[in-house]
């Protein structure tokens, strides 16, 4: 049997961030863990909110809430931790891949989108970029804001994610 290309995977993991539902493609998520203890690495952008220990590795945690502008996502007992990991973060470069983690208010289910059922990303008009969007896969009556995590962060936000991992390795 074939390796199976990750595009003609459909299936997606739900969560909620700030009562918005978001999802991503399946293939890209490792696990999800409730939160662990979470430790803070001086310098880091104010969306990371530190690093854990994920059997023996050092794994940023990213606060989406944070970085969309929503403020701190609050530790309650539905908060969970989407491990995932990034491809092709760097533009041209067979740099390896990185595993990030993301907080969640609260992860929902997996569940299956078409491709016919997910519109573009809308355009706003203004100077704002939605690279990170993939698209709005329609579910039901709703619409779920599907993540293209591989552009969550910009090519300078990994190089200090990655700065601060040393910094967390070496400690």
């Amino acid at each position: 049997m074939g390796e199976i290309n990750r595009n003609e995977i459909h299936q997606y993991l739900t969560f909620k961030i700030a009562a918005e539902t978001y999802a991503i493609n399946v293939a890209s998520i490792k696990e999800v863990l409730g939160v662990p203890r979470i430790t803070k690495v001086p310098r880091m952008p104010d969306f990371m909110s530190g690093v854990i220990n994920l059997r023996g590795s050092v794994v940023p945690v990213l606060d989406l809430r944070s970085k969309f502008g929503l403020g701190e996502t609050p530790m309650t007992v539905d908060t969970s931790i989407i491990v995932t990991e990034l491809r092709d973060v760097f533009e041209g470069s067979e740099e390896e891949e990185l595993t990030i983690g993301i907080f969640s208010d609260s992860v929902e289910k997996v569940i299956t989108i078409e491709p016919e059922n997910i519109e573009p990303p809308p355009k706003i008009g203004i100077a704002i970029d939605t690279a990170f969007i993939k698209g709005m896969g329609r579910v039901d009556d709703d619409f779920v804001i599907i993540l293209n995590i591989n552009r969550v962060l910009t090519e300078r936000e990994i190089q200090l994610i990655q700065a601060g991992e040393a910094v967390a390795n070496e400690q």
